[in-house]
């Protein structure tokens, strides 16, 4: 999917090997995508002059088992892992740091976060509220989050069934710390959202 005549996956990888904490990078993509994958990331190392080891892996059916394809990829040397949606193109180079750092630190699972602005209802199966969290403690997760190695292997030997990387950590009884994410980290799965990237681009640019 283009955005400002190139490839989603082109913008999200420039982030990464921009990030100097990041040291190696594997692209988990469908197995019919994975040549079109592997020319975006020459392109992309050859613009940025970067020699970052890029690596390109068929995924899975479900997002989990995709993370475990990755996660399978990667080298022994690895201890920090960071799971990263292509779909949030436009995270800045900040977020990864802020996110790797924390880890460095000593948290064993870590996710940016925005405040959520809206109410949110609990509601029962049938409709009904059941009950209002209270906003100023709701944080709306991005990626890319960031776990010790061992912690997210472990996680995913568990289970894989969960919307998000943070959440089979959870499962472990394993404590995720939430740092400041950013609004252009906004994942594009509709037109709309499309168009909202455009436009943040076309900000930045000026």
């Amino acid at each position: 999917m283009p955005l400002a005549g190139m490839p989603l996956l082109e913008h999200a990888l420039r982030a990464v090997l921009a990030c100097p904490g990041v040291a190696e990078a594997v692209l988990v993509v469908p197995t019919t995508h994975c040549e079109q994958a592997e020319r975006v990331s020459a392109d992309v190392c050859r613009a940025l002059g970067s020699h970052t080891t890029v690596t390109v892996t068929s995924g899975g059916t479900q997002r989990g088992d995709s993370v475990a394809a990755g996660l399978g990829a990667l080298t022994d040397e690895v201890d920090v892992v960071l799971v990263h949606d292509a779909a949030r193109c436009l995270t800045p180079v900040d977020v990864f740091t802020r996110v790797i750092a924390a880890v460095a630190a000593g948290a064993v699972a870590v996710v940016p976060g925005t405040p959520v602005v809206d109410t949110v209802k609990q509601v029962d199966e049938d409709g009904f509220v059941v009950a209002t969290p209270d906003r100023s403690a709701l944080r709306a997760v991005q990626t890319p989050q960031g776990f010790r190695r061992d912690v997210i292997e472990r996680a995913h030997a568990q289970s894989s069934d969960a919307t998000d990387d943070a959440g089979l950590v959870e499962r472990l009884g394993e404590r995720v710390l939430v740092v400041e994410g950013d609004p252009r980290a906004l994942k594009v799965t509709t037109p709309g959202d499309l168009q909202a990237a455009a436009r943040l681009l076309d900000a930045t640019a000026h």
